[in-house]
């Protein structure tokens, strides 16, 4: 487990953005280097919009295998991968041996079981396990909050893995998020939207100000917080 709350900003798609929000302090910046999706950029214009930044680096794949996820992730100069398709602990295992990088999963939960089973499979392969909430037929968290209960959801991610938290997260509930669920890292995409793949420079440094304010304060924030 982290010391310190961190936050990610996904599904960047602008260089002003990703200047933005490193500026205003986030520790991850993420982009979709998978192919046919809204917010899917090619790893070699990933790689001009994250250059001299000082965050780390994150390549947002989708089942394209270890070695398709290694040639994307060098690309684009990536420190973490996040794998967030239906890959196999295997494909974590091949990929650890073909690089330095950190590497996330991401599981879609709507039970307990699945984040038991998540960890149960991962645990051993992944440096961080990124749970998000369910929304049936979208690839992803879709905005879908996470509908469970914090306490367990930490309870069942082990000390060393980190707790990856996502899912309609936004600068006026991500405190309850943080409070209620204690993860390691809070990770937005379109909670500092309002045009699609365009971040909101004033969203984006509310929430990291609002999550970065909330670390520390304990659990239990009543569910309307989160919401």
């Amino acid at each position: 487990m982290s010391e310190r709350l961190a936050v990610k900003i996904c599904g960047l798609m602008r260089r002003e953005d990703a200047l933005s929000a490193d500026r205003f302090g986030a520790d991850f910046l993420g982009v979709v280097v998978s192919a046919g999706f809204s917010r899917s950029v090619a790893p070699e214009r990933a790689r001009a919009i994250l250059e001299g930044r000082v965050a780390r680096k994150v390549a947002v794949v989708v089942d394209e295998g270890a070695g398709g996820a290694e040639t994307v992730a060098r690309a684009m100069g990536a420190d973490v991968i996040q794998l967030h398709g239906s890959e196999e602990p295997s494909e974590l295992e091949e990929l650890r041996g073909r690089g330095p990088w950190t590497l996330w999963k991401s599981v879609r939960a709507a039970s307990l079981q699945d984040v038991t089973e998540a960890v149960a499979r991962f645990r051993s392969v992944a440096d961080g396990i990124l749970i998000e909430g369910w929304k049936d037929g979208v690839l992803g968290g879709g905005g879908a909050r996470l509908l469970l209960d914090g306490g367990s959801v930490r309870g069942l991610v082990p000390d060393d893995v980190d707790l990856v938290l996502a899912g309609g997260l936004r600068a006026d509930n991500v405190a309850g998020a943080v409070r209620h669920f204690r993860p390691d890292v809070v990770d937005v995409s379109s909670g500092v939207e309002r045009i699609l793949g365009e971040k909101d420079h004033e969203l984006m440094r509310d929430f990291i100000d609002a999550a970065r304010g909330a670390a520390g304060k304990g659990a239990g924030a009543p569910a309307e917080e989160i919401r």
